[in-house]
């Protein structure tokens, strides 16, 4: 077999001069050349450790006779970019990450790849980057922070926020969680975006089998990156290319074991981004169908009581899968060369779950603590719900294992608020009253980036009256960290002219998850027929003026400019 980096040091003679200059040495420009790739940088938590991640998986190649190139494309931080600007950059930051591997891909030849990343939009970038390039490929899961003290985790903090703002604890308080809920390297420690695209990457079969959310200071985890470096050689031997592992049933399998963990909403962002890059289709309503009868196991924060890191103490991905096993694609390929089914079985022959006992022995649990058994689940109906009608003509998502019962049926007044700013403005000061629908919009990909609503979400969770007695209805997203009665990626979004657009002040929106609906049933406090209302939706269609973008110029023009809807992925066309 000829591998295409030999044979473009054939057609590109500056090749040899220039990797020897980068101090290859000359017995190794023969070798299968590996790019690894990672978003190591000084960034964040989630990046900061890759580094060494990289070191050994470049080791790994060595021993199986490849050479590995370390390549980095930093990531941007979701939670430092909270509060300001920054964070309508993160969406955005996903697609230009995936561009950049591309161009360090194609514009040196390489024979296979490591992908190294941990965090919320890094990890799927990657997954879309392999799918692109489709090079035979390996993804590492970069792992999860510690807990704090008293099981202390970030997503705690956004609460911790509220209430400070409302008084209700002081500012030492405050301090002192600040300063210990982040006490180690690694994602944070919950099952929001960056724990749930770990869980994906070995889900679509693209990651050892085990390695997701590991402990990001445990010794396995290094051995798994230098495991994974000397797999990828063995792939690229074996030719084995990411579109013959991720396949339809591939994300099929994901979609399942993303119902078993409560998985981020922002899920369906990125799952169907990497689905076109393997020319794959999957849309919300595979999600919703998907999600109908699942069983939900893990009981992992935020919908549940435990930090992430005993995520793998538990079991992890291969002891979802074995619960969930009869619900499961099991002959796809994975990258060990082995079937999924294959992998389970090997793994249980191994000793692979007694390793994890041990820690929940130390701390007093038992896995099914931790991750259910199928026929002890949670619910039966998946994590979240597609909801659909007059507001929501293209979809909108609930994560419904985090809403209070009380607010599956509900009538609520209109309360439409044109930026978070003024809308969490209004909860903190008491503005919003119960049985309203606070609506954020023009904060979809196209009106300003979709950053995250988090702030908002976390004022109205914490707030005893409020958590069960309105809804967030918004065209933005929310962080995987987020709870209560939240419905995002309404679509089409305001800055399409999507009916979230023309909702007015004391409009009565009906929100049934049981039911899948998200409806204007009433104009200015008066209920009205379908016909009726659609009537006064064509009035106000017709007077409405799109606002201007809100960048001119820059990265943020150019993805609202090509930016797809949420519903489809949000991904750049």
């Amino acid at each position: 077999m000829e591998y295409r980096s030999q044979r473009l040091r054939q057609i590109a003679p500056e090749l040899d001069p220039l990797r020897l200059g980068t101090g290859w040495k000359k017995e190794d420009l023969g070798k299968i050349q590996i790019l690894i790739e990672s978003s190591f940088g000084d960034s964040h938590p989630g990046s900061v450790h890759l580094l060494e991640l990289a070191e050994e998986a470049k080791a790994g190649a060595a021993m199986e006779g490849g050479h590995g190139a370390r390549y980095f494309c930093t990531d941007i931080c979701d939670g430092e970019a909270q509060g300001h600007d920054g964070i309508n950059y993160s969406l955005a930051s996903r697609d230009m990450m995936t561009n950049m591997m591309e161009i360090h891909a194609n514009a040196t030849p390489f024979d296979g790849g490591v992908f190294i990343a941990s965090c919320d939009k890094s990890m799927p970038a990657h997954l879309m980057a392999i799918g692109r390039i489709n090079i035979p490929s390996i993804a590492i899961a970069g792992g999860v922070m510690d807990a704090g003290p008293d099981l202390l985790t970030l997503e705690q903090i956004g609460a911790y926020h509220a209430m400070y703002e409302r008084g209700e604890i002081t500012e030492e308080k405050m301090e002192y969680y600040k300063q210990n809920a982040c006490p180690s390297c690694g994602a944070c420690s919950f099952m929001g975006t960056a724990s749930t695209m770990q869980i994906m990457a070995e889900a679509l079969g693209l990651a050892l089998p085990g390695s997701a959310l590991l402990p990001a200071t445990s010794q396995e985890l290094r051995e798994y990156a230098r495991e994974a470096g000397r797999q990828s050689v063995r792939l690229a031997r074996m030719n084995l290319t990411p579109d013959k592992i991720v396949t339809k049933e591939a994300f099929e399998n994901a979609i399942m074991v993303h119902a078993a963990i409560s998985g981020s909403t922002n899920s369906l962002l990125h799952l169907p981004a990497i689905a076109k890059e393997f020319g794959v289709e999957i849309d919300s309503d595979t999600f919703d169908r998907l999600h109908r009868g699942a069983h939900y196991l893990l009981d992992i924060r935020p919908a549940g009581r435990w930090p992430a890191q005993y995520f793998y103490y538990a079991g992890g991905v291969p002891r979802i899968m074995e619960e969930i096993r009869s619900m499961l694609h099991l002959d796809v390929l994975t990258v060990t060369g082995k079937t999924l089914g294959e992998n389970l079985d090997e793994l249980k022959k191994n000793g692979y779950y007694e390793k994890g006992q041990k820690y929940l022995e130390e701390i007093g649990l038992k896995r099914e603590d931790v991750i259910r058994s199928f026929d002890d689940a949670f619910g039966t109906d998946g994590s979240i719900a597609i909801l659909k009608g007059n507001l929501a003509p293209e979809g909108a998502v609930v994560k419904h294992t985090v809403v209070p019962k009380e607010m599956f049926e509900a009538v609520l007044r209109a309360r439409p608020f044109d930026c978070e700013e003024d809308a969490i403005h209004a909860v903190l000061t008491h503005e919003i009253k119960p049985q309203d629908a606070v609506i954020i919009r023009y904060e979809g990909p196209k009106g300003s980036g979709m950053p995250e609503m988090f702030y908002t979400t976390e004022a109205i969770a914490s707030d005893a009256e409020l958590g069960a007695s309105i809804a967030l209805l918004t065209d933005g997203r929310f962080s995987g960290a987020s709870k209560g009665p939240a419905v995002g990626h309404i679509s089409p979004e305001a800055a399409q002219g999507g009916p979230i657009a023309l909702v007015e002040e004391g409009d009565l929106i009906h929100l049934s998850i049981s039911h899948r609906k998200l409806e204007i049933v009433g104009i200015h406090g008066e209920e009205m027929s379908p016909e009726e209302v659609e009537k006064v939706l064509e009035e106000r269609r017709a007077a409405w003026q799109p606002k201007p973008g809100k960048y001119e110029d820059g990265v943020m023009k150019i993805f609202a400019d090509r930016a797809v809807s949420a519903m489809k992925g949000g991904y750049m066309e």
